[in-house]
């Protein structure tokens, strides 16, 4: 995974505008009217998540229209699961823990 997409996930505001290109494509102003950002900040998140290729644009005259890039963004995630040796069908470990949170007890004495 480019440190790109890492830089591009790290920043809530840009998290929050993935999540919503979810659902639909959505313009600019679209996007812009779930923040209290000014335009020239939303505009540079736009950036960020473009350089990882996790959106791309369309321009129609004056309006852009942002379009959720879905099958970069699951390579990430499988990418990053698989660092923490993580199953992506249980979302659980993919190598069961040795001890047990009930087996501690035997270790530290309180």
């Amino acid at each position: 995974m480019s440190n790109e997409i890492y830089k591009a996930l790290s920043d809530p505001t840009r998290r929050r505008i993935l999540e919503l290109l979810r659902d639909r494509d959505l313009t600019a102003g679209e996007l812009a009217t779930h923040f209290n950002l000014a335009k020239s900040t939303l505009s540079r998140h736009f950036v960020v998540l473009k350089n990882a290729n996790l959106i791309h644009a369309d321009k129609n005259g004056t309006t852009i229209t942002y379009h959720l890039n879905l099958s970069v963004l699951e390579e990430a995630l499988l990418s990053l699961m698989s660092a923490f040796k993580l199953s992506p069908q249980s979302n659980q470990l993919a190598y069961p823990e040795k001890t047990s949170s009930n087996d501690l007890g035997k270790y530290y004495e309180t």
